[in-house]
C-alpha cells in the first residue's frame, strides 16, 4: 500500500510567524515516500527551511495537518519520537556543534539514545572514518574550517543512522573539494533525503526530483534528470522549468 511508503505527509498546511501576517507556507500539501529524494529550491523566504522545520517540529502550522511515518504529529512528544528517526542538518554548522571536540560532538547523539559509552565510541569512529574523517576526533571544534565543519555536522546527523535526511543549504560557502565529498557521501546512501538548496546543479546530482517553491506553495514539480541545470529568468522570478522539444 502507499500508505506503507509515504513518510512525510503534510496537507493543507498554512504557516505565518506572529511577527508577520505573510503567510509563509500557504495551503502547502507535500509527500515523501520512501526511496525519495527530493530537491526545494526558491528565492529566500518561498517557505524551503520554514518546511524543513515543520517536519521536525520545531513550529507548528496554524492550520492542515501532519502525518510523519502514517502517526499523527501534533504535539512535542509526537515529535521527539520523529527527531530519533529523522536526521536535520542545518544551514549553519554552528548550530548543530556545541562540544568542545568532535569526537564529543559525534558521540553525543549515540549517547542521548542510551548507547553505553563504548558503544557511541565505536559507532562514532566508524562514521568519522566513513566521511574520511578519521583523525579528527581530538580536533577543537571551533577552529575547523567552514567546510570541516559542515562534514563533521553531517557526521553528528549520519551517526544517528537515521531513516530520513532533512538537509538545509548543505553546500552554502563550501569549496568545490568539500561540495564533490559531500555528492558523493549523499549519493552512497540508500535513504530517502530532502535537500534545500539554491544550487539546481547540486540538486541534479544528489536527486531524483526538485521543488521548486514560491510564496508558500509548491510552484514547480519535475524530474531532476530531465531539466536543465541553470536558472531562467521569467517576470514571475527565477526558477526551474522544463524544455520540451
Amino acid at each position: 500500500m502507499d500508505g506503507d511508503n509515504l513518510i512525510v505527509d503534510l496537507h493543507d498546511v498554512c504557516f505565518s510567524y506572529p511577527h508577520t501576517k505573510r503567510m509563509v507556507l500557504d495551503h502547502l500539501t507535500f509527500h515523501l515516500r520512501r526511496g525519495e529524494k527530493i530537491g526545494l529550491i526558491g528565492h529566500n523566504g518561498s517557505g524551503k527551511t520554514t518546511l524543513l522545520h515543520m517536519i521536525m517540529g520545531l513550529i507548528h502550522p496554524s492550520s492542515g495537518s501532519i502525518r510523519i511515518f502514517g502517526e499523527p504529529a501534533r504535539t512535542e512528544d509526537d515529535f521527539l519520537s520523529i527527531r530519533r528517526r529523522i536526521g536535520f542538518l542545518f544551514q549553519n554548522a554552528d548550530d548543530q556543534l556545541f562540544s568542545p571536540t568532535v569526537l564529543e560532538d559525534v558521540a553525543f547523539g549515540p549517547l542521548n539514545l542510551g548507547k553505553t559509552p563504548a558503544q557511541a565510541l565505536d559507532i562514532s569512529l566508524k562514521t568519522l572514518k566513513k566521511l574520511n574523517l578519521k583523525g579528527f576526533e581530538d580536533r577543537v571544534t571551533h577552529r575547523l574550517s567552514g567546510g570541516e565543519k559542515k562534514l563533521v555536522s553531517l557526521a553528528t546527523v549520519l551517526v544517528m543512522e537515521p531513516e530520513v535526511l532533512l538537509l538545509d543549504e548543505p553546500t552554502t560557502g563550501l569549496d568545490e573539494s568539500t561540495r564533490e565529498r559531500i555528492i558523493t557521501i549523499l549519493n552512497d546512501l540508500d535513504i530517502s533525503h530532502i535537500i534545500v538548496s539554491h544550487e539546481y546543479d547540486f540538486l541534479t546530482e544528489t536527486t531524483r526530483n526538485i521543488y521548486g517553491m514560491e510564496e508558500g506553495r509548491i510552484v514547480h514539480n519535475g524530474d531532476s534528470s530531465a531539466m536543465h541545470s541553470h536558472y531562467h529568468r521569467h517576470s514571475m522570478g527565477a526558477h526551474p522549468h522544463e524544455h520540451h522539444s
